[in-house]
């Protein structure tokens, strides 16, 4: 018998993170470590199971997840949106409840360039009048 895997991509500032679903028993694995040591904040972990939590299939899904790019905050909303998104593909009934609370849109927000003549983004160079 074949198993359902489900594959989904979520992105975040600039993290991408795969994200494998499988049935089984609510066990995670983020680049081959346990989602525990691989994200060792307590917030983290909490906004990266909200899909689950919410569709009340934290024990029903086994995930094997690889991300990279970006920092650790960004790895975690790539890792939720990822796995919004392949919940949405393993059961389209759950997709208007993940939708009305923002999962399965992409979060756009990223970085602002630095400008020319500026010292960063907004900053500007200390002004001296003499």
């Amino acid at each position: 018998m074949a198993e359902n895997i489900y594959w989904s991509t979520g992105r975040r500032k600039k993290a991408v993170a795969r994200v494998k679903l499988f049935s089984g028993s609510g066990v995670f694995s983020v680049n081959k470590e346990p989602l525990e040591k691989y994200f060792p904040i307590e917030t983290l972990r909490t906004l990266i199971k909200q899909p689950l939590l919410l569709t009340k299939s934290i024990d029903k899904y086994d995930m094997i997840i690889n991300v990279k790019g970006g920092g650790i905050s960004g790895q975690a909303g790539a890792v939720r949106h990822g796995i919004a998104r392949a919940l949405v593909e393993a059961d389209t009934g759950l997709k208007q409840t993940l939708r009305s609370l923002g999962f399965v849109t992409r979060d756009s927000r990223m970085k602002e360039r630095k400008k020319y003549g500026q010292k960063g983004a907004r900053r500007k160079f200390q002004f001296t009048k003499r």
